[in-house]
């Protein structure tokens, strides 16, 4: 029985609305798995199509960074991975997640979505509230960079998820004039990845920074830096490099920040 009968994940659909676009992707809809991107990972070596997308309709543990879960919710929420093979050779593709936060940013506005912001590394937010997230992992294998995109995004935010999470959550409806078909949705992120990961392999990051910091959720911010086993680290929101790098203005100059959680500094 399908989780939502109102606006059910079906490939066909999704392939009519990406067009000439569909042959780029090869689309499985599955009912429920423990994380999509789990399920590209598994079969990453050797033989994955470049292009294999998985959508699914109920994650179970779905992954966040630093080892979080992501949570949705059945019809309400669109979690789904891409994996995609770079050219042999290619440097490691530094920078890849804010270049995603940057296409999907594209595709949510393309559909009407008002005021999304992106915040350092990988979280795309409306009027401070969180839409969705982005969590890309990268393996190698024989010379090339292998990237397993997933993103989720909440169309829709029930009570229990709402209540469940330790920041601020939203939803596109909260920001569009109404809530979009979540396949048409996924089309206009397939697109705009599929465009977006073109051009990154020309340019890699830096042909995407202005784009980015038109978007930052923090620009002029005080901020925090949070890592594991380090000091917080202050300072400034000044922007970031061409390899993707979090640049923080602090008492002591100018700062590339590599990994970490950014958070607004209490006033």
């Amino acid at each position: 029985m399908n989780s939502n009968p109102a606006d059910p994940l079906d490939g066909r659909i999704v392939a009519m609305a990406l067009g000439d676009m569909a042959t780029r992707f090869s689309l499985e809809v599955i009912e429920h798995c423990a994380s999509t991107s789990s399920v590209l990972l598994d079969r990453a070596m050797p033989d994955q199509a470049s292009g294999s997308v998985v959508v699914c309709e109920r994650q179970t543990a779905g992954r966040g960074r630093r080892g979080r879960s992501w949570l949705s919710a059945p019809g309400d929420s669109l979690t789904f991975s891409m994996l995609w093979r770079f050219p042999p050779g290619m440097l490691p593709p530094a920078g890849l997640s804010l270049a995603v936060g940057v296409a999907a940013a594209r595709a949510l506005e393309g559909m009407g979505a008002a005021g999304v912001r992106l915040k350092w590394p990988n979280d795309i937010l409306a009027d401070g509230a969180k839409l969705g997230g982005i969590l890309v992992e990268t393996v190698a294998h024989g010379g090339q960079h292998v990237a397993v995109i997933g993103i989720g995004i909440n169309v829709r935010l029930p009570r229990e998820i709402a209540e469940a999470v330790d920041a601020e959550a939203g939803a596109l409806v909260s920001v569009m004039p109404y809530a979009p078909s979540r396949n048409l949705l996924l089309a206009n992120l397939l697109k705009a990845l599929g465009e977006m990961l073109d051009e990154f392999g020309r340019s890699g990051f830096a042909g995407f920074v202005e784009e980015w910091l038109a978007r930052n959720a923090h620009a002029g911010a005080r901020v925090s830096i949070l890592a594991e086993g380090a000091d917080p680290i202050e300072g400034r929101c000044a922007g970031v490099d061409i390899d993707g790098a979090l640049l923080l203005d602090t008492a002591t100059g100018v700062r590339r920040i590599v990994s970490g959680e950014v958070s607004l500094r209490p006033r």
